[in-house]
């Protein structure tokens, strides 16, 4: 069963938790479970086609960390000295790498909130705290897609006229492509609007008003609160021994890994791959009855 059947308020508090986490946690190890974690997880949600975003995000990782090194200088490991004469440092080149992965984890977090949250759960979530809050929220969830399938309809539209990007010399492409961008640019603006005013004359910004919902915090939900909650509680342990924290400037110095620091490593671990664990284990029950009720399906 997907992690997106779960309770919204489940949804948004796990992904809320581990974004956080990996933006606070500056350990190797923690690091490292962050980013294979949502890598894998932005695969099983997206596909295939995520590959190719996640193999980016790690070539951004390196050029950053070289840009990062070239103009930031602490640290006491020289390593080179870049074109102006400027020393790069490895303990400078370590930080921009720890800098680049938790940019990339989060980005990859982000890419499975874009999946497990829709525009309806953000609505249900958000919806009687701060309507106008769930309104621009909704809308920019429901037009990523939109604005995508735009693009790609002008750009056939342009290119049957030879105007596509790919068509012409250098300058004619840069032109065509500033010309699509500019249609694209145009459209969801005037649809930003259009859509804002067809909610606002629904009444959706009265306080008071109610939705309709099919959400319901069921036992199930419980028991994932109660695993998470335990989790989390071991990694606040964690971090108040500071064995999510490590030093880079101006040398890099790392706490004693202990056997109990493999107790967090693992937590952490479990915390972040639980919904793909669970989306894993409610597949093979439910392909389990159904081959139990028709041993030849």
């Amino acid at each position: 069963m997907r992690f997106d059947s779960y309770h919204p308020a489940i949804n948004f508090i796990f992904f809320m938790a581990v974004i956080i986490m990996s933006t606070i946690f500056n350990q190797p190890v923690f690091l490292a479970l962050s980013f294979i974690c949502s890598f894998i997880y932005s695969i099983v949600l997206n596909g295939v086609r995520q590959v190719r975003f996640n193999l980016i995000l790690i070539l951004l990782v390196g050029l950053f960390a070289l840009s990062f090194a070239s103009y930031n200088h602490f640290g006491v490991t020289n390593l080179t000295t870049n074109f102006i004469g400027n020393q790069i440092t490895l303990e400078a080149l370590i930080y921009g790498v720890v800098l680049g992965v938790k940019a990339s984890a989060v980005l990859m977090w982000f890419s499975c909130v874009h999946t497990i949250l829709s525009s309806d759960k953000v609505i249900y979530l958000f919806g009687r705290i701060t309507p106008n809050l769930s309104l621009f929220l909704s809308i920019i969830l429901r037009m990523v897609p939109r604005i995508k399938r735009y693009a790609a309809i002008v750009h056939d539209s342009q290119k049957c006229i030879g105007r596509g990007i790919s068509q012409g010399n250098l300058f004619r492409r840069i032109r065509n492509f500033f010309r699509i961008q500019s249609i694209v640019i145009t459209w969801t603006l005037e649809n930003f609007i259009s859509i804002s005013d067809s909610m606002r004359s629904r009444g959706y910004s009265l306080r008071g008003r109610t939705a309709f919902s099919i959400y319901r915090f069921d036992n199930r939900d419980r028991s994932f609160v109660v695993t998470l909650s335990l989790g989390f509680t071991i990694l606040f342990a964690g971090a108040l021994l500071d064995q999510t924290r490590i030093l880079y400037n101006p040398e890099i110095i790392l706490n004693r890994v202990t056997p109990l620091s493999f107790l967090f490593y693992i937590t952490y671990m479990f915390v972040c791959l639980l919904p793909m664990t669970l989306q894993y284990i409610g597949e093979y029950r439910f392909k389990r009855a159904i081959y139990q009720l028709d041993p030849r399906a």
